[in-house]
């Protein structure tokens, strides 16, 4: 999930300095670029060896054993991999940095202590079932041209994950709004979750 969202925020414009694995942190000041990614997809999925050894071919980047990069200041943070792996702790650390922003890429990888302190200090939370939706949305994306017997091009597929990741954003802003204007994304996605399933419910006969 990880390689994924590097490559997205590569494509728009962003500057992506940490990637980390379960031994560890990589912190590249310079930002890792599309070349840079292709090696660490060579190393992850290629060699199944692990994130330390981007530095063997960066030697300006930094590895941090058995730690996680939460502590280096960012506009926006994307947790990525396993359930847990923000808690209070590092989320009081992105918001000491002035992180705007935390978006989920995987099954709660964020506390609750953590959602609440991002809640507290006003920090643009993007819960799991919205921002993690898309992987979703594409095995759908994919089902659909099995079923068709039809094959879209990868910039065709990406179009319309753009239209249905817009779509759940106008939905939990819609319903996520508070009285003083600022958007509770995690209230959004829980009601219209709610909303999807009760319609289903009420279309099937169910109640």
């Amino acid at each position: 999930m990880a390689q994924f969202a590097v490559e997205k925020v590569i494509e728009l414009g962003g500057k992506v300095v940490t990637l980390s694995d379960s031994s560890g942190y990589i912190y590249d000041s310079e930002g890792i670029d599309k070349e840079k990614l292709e090696h660490v997809k060579l190393i992850k999925n290629g060699y199944r060896g692990r994130i330390a050894q981007y530095v063997d071919e960066y030697p300006n980047a930094k590895y941090f054993p058995q730690e996680k990069p939460w502590g280096v200041k960012c506009d926006i943070a994307l947790p990525c991999a396993t359930q847990n792996e923000l808690n209070g702790s590092s989320a009081q650390k992105l918001i000491d940095n002035g992180c705007k922003c935390v978006a989920k890429g995987a099954n709660m990888p964020c506390t609750p202590e953590a959602v609440n302190l991002f809640h507290k200090h006003q920090v643009l939370f993007a819960p799991g079932k919205a921002a993690n939706a898309g992987g979703v949305a594409t095995s759908g994306l994919e089902m659909t041209q099995n079923s068709m017997r039809i094959s879209w091009t990868r910039e065709e597929v990406d179009e319309k994950l753009k239209i249905i990741m817009k779509n759940i954003h106008n939905a939990c802003v819609k319903h996520g709004r508070e009285a003083d204007g600022t958007i509770n994304y995690v209230k959004g996605a829980n009601i219209c979750g709610f909303i999807k399933v009760a319609n289903a419910m009420l279309v099937q006969g169910v109640v």
